[in-house]
């Protein structure tokens, strides 16, 4: 009888995969922010940073989210090679763009009313999945996902529990810009989020590149 193959040969994935995936995910994650944002929630990551400003700016969620990615590319050059690179800029684009479509698109105007605790859930899941397309064709959104598949892939630290712990920390310093109800939502979302990334994306799992 035969065995169930356990090759360990990588299959590499398409110029058109990428693309594909990259669009799949950036849709995902940019749909959440975008239910997020209605919702008067918060996220991790420099997500969480670009919330914050935007929050307390009122400048566009996209412009402040694709500024606060620009330094990290030179880590991700050094340290993950050009097309991961090329690839997280072109997904950080596509969010920006996407998450100031979204609410058009969705006639998500101010008296749209969203169940805080259910958008957290299901937005920061729907987050998750998009993370983890990106992650599975060597791609993120930059900031501390950089940070944490480097340090994944340098140090065996699980790329979705240390992004868990630093979005908490990000999270807990809202408490001046969203309600308390919108805060434990919000803490509720980045653990579905990371929660997602952290059961299904784990070093050795996935083959393809």
């Amino acid at each position: 009888m035969k065995t169930a193959i356990t090759s360990k040969r990588f299959i590499p994935h398409s110029l058109l995969e990428d693309v594909l995936a990259i669009v799949t995910g950036t849709l995902l994650i940019s749909l959440g922010i975008a239910l997020f944002k209605q919702a008067g929630l918060l996220t991790g990551g420099t997500a969480g940073l670009a919330f914050l400003l935007h929050y307390t700016t009122g400048y566009s969620f996209g412009w402040i989210f694709f500024l606060l990615n620009l330094p990290f590319y030179w880590l991700a050059w050094q340290r993950m090679g050009w097309r991961f690179t090329l690839k997280t800029f072109c997904a950080v684009a596509l969010v920006a763009l996407f998450s100031s479509l979204h609410p058009r698109l969705l006639h998500l105007t101010s008296m749209t009313a969203l169940t805080p605790y259910y958008v957290a859930l299901t937005g920061g899941l729907m987050m998750g999945v998009g993370f983890i397309v990106l992650f599975r064709h060597q791609a993120s959104l930059g900031g501390i996902n950089i940070l944490a598949l480097y340090l994944q892939e340098k140090r065996g630290i699980p790329a979705g529990k240390l992004q868990m712990g630093i979005d908490f920390i990000i999270v807990l310093t809202s408490l001046t810009v969203v309600t308390p109800m919108a805060l434990r939502a919000s803490i509720l979302g980045a653990f579905a989020l990371n929660l997602a990334i952290s059961l299904n994306h784990r070093p050795g799992r996935y083959m393809a590149m």
